[in-house]
């Protein structure tokens, strides 16, 4: 693995207003591209049914819907290793406020967007091109985000800001699941089907431009600056520097990357689903438990980053991996017998999920700051597109050959967080 590197040049003082500032201003920008991003998923069946031919069949709608969806995966890792390629040699803020407007304007244009009674073809053309946009700008907001509040705090604080981000952009998933079954409780479905799910999409799309403007009271970060002043950018193509000199810490953000991804999708997005289709919930209780769930996980990252910062991430790794392990396979296995205990499991199993607070603080710290953006999104991005494509699929199949599917898959990747952690503490020591 490659040689860690100091995360910040500040001297190790406490968070002052301008901090926290920083903080609250990135976390609630990253929380509103977040739900941008996720909105689309809560009115597939409505978005299938309006931009697809009404004779096409049922199956054959909700696969491309999805498709269109999944493209948005797609185009992350091209995204961000274009907009972390000008992060590190433009500046960080210019990239990280770039990253929302590219957010905000096919957000909002979706809402506008005529149908394929309309339009015919070009309606379904049109989405997957705006959905395209919107998966290269959140490849860019991601580790952007990451990057810019670790070198704004001091060092000792790195793994508490890289947390509350984390935990902005898990807040943007609560905003959707709310919006979502708030437009649905109001309107009914032939209301939503004519006009309301287009409510959702101008929200997001104003709230974004909304954090375009409130990102100009930021400042570029202090570590920047300082490379900069000494012209101590890079001298070729950051990505070049990366891919050559540092695969090791490429592989550790990589993995960290799948634990990650893993916990969003199966306990997260996955979850709610199973509820209704495995354990017999209604949809309402099941969304009510998965939002509870995620008020958790918010909190959990926010605790895994500033006990990163006090313990290390190796420990955190070790405990939170083991502690994720016994509630998801507790949740998993006993939620048959006893659905009463959905509500308790589910938030105890959330906040354990929180052990993802932990991730960024480790990849910060893998890469030099002269290529850490380009070192971060690459790894980042081009994991989230593999795992993030591949962990639906797989745990389906699990489904299909024992109803503890997701209980295994879980499992297996608590194994791999609980072995990052030791070769995390190995280095530790030996350091």
């Amino acid at each position: 693995m490659s040689s860690v590197s100091t995360s910040a040049v500040l001297p190790s003082r406490s968070l002052t207003r301008s901090d926290y500032k920083t903080l609250s201003l990135s976390a609630l920008g990253g929380a509103l591209e977040f739900y941008d991003f996720i909105i689309f998923v809560f009115f597939a069946a409505v978005v299938g049914k309006l931009f697809f031919p009404a004779e096409m069949p049922e199956w054959l709608r909700q696969m491309q819907t999805f498709g269109i969806f999944a493209a948005g995966y797609l185009a992350r890792p091209l995204g961000g290793i274009v907009m972390a390629h000008f992060g590190d040699l433009l500046g960080r803020k210019k990239m990280f406020t770039l990253s929302i407007f590219m957010m905000a304007v096919p957000t909002l244009l979706m809402g506008l967007l005529p149908t394929y009674a309309q339009i015919g073809l070009w309606a379904p053309i049109i989405l997957l091109f705006l959905r395209v946009i919107q998966g290269a700008a959140i490849g860019g907001e991601v580790p952007g985000a990451w990057v810019f509040v670790a070198e704004h705090v001091p060092t000792r604080h790195v793994g508490y800001a890289c947390g509350t981000l984390t935990s902005g952009l898990t807040a943007g998933i609560l905003l959707g699941s709310l919006v979502a079954t708030l437009i649905n409780s109001i309107y009914s479905a032939e209301e939503v089907l004519a006009y309301g799910w287009r409510i959702p999409f101008l929200l997001g799309g104003v709230f974004g431009l909304f954090s375009v403007y409130l990102r100009r009271w930021l400042h570029e970060t202090p570590v920047f600056a300082e490379l900069q002043q000494r012209k101590a950018l890079a001298a070729e193509v950051p990505l070049k520097t990366v891919v050559r000199d540092h695969r090791g810490a490429i592989l550790l953000s990589m993995l960290l990357t799948w634990v990650l991804s893993a916990g969003i999708i199966v306990v997260i997005l996955m979850t709610p689903t199973l509820l209704q289709t495995r354990y017999g919930f209604d949809a309402a209780t099941a969304l009510q438990a998965n939002s509870l769930a995620i008020v958790f996980l918010s909190f959990g990252c926010v605790a895994a980053g500033a006990l990163a910062d006090r313990f290390g991430a190796g420990r955190v790794f070790v405990v939170g991996s083991l502690l994720l392990l016994a509630s998801s396979w507790t949740f998993y296995t006993r939620l048959g017998a006893h659905q009463d205990w959905l509500f308790p499991l589910y938030a105890l199993t959330g906040l354990c999920v929180g052990v993802i607070g932990a991730v960024p603080y480790v990849m910060v710290n893998a890469f030099p700051a002269v290529v850490r953006f380009s070192g971060l999104s690459f790894s980042y991005n081009l994991a989230y597109a593999i795992f993030g494509g591949l962990t639906p699929m797989v745990v389906t199949l699990l489904l299909k050959a024992d109803p503890l599917g997701p209980a295994y898959y879980v499992a297996a990747l608590c194994g791999l967080g609980l072995l990052i952690g030791l070769y995390l503490l190995r280095k530790d020591h030996r350091a």
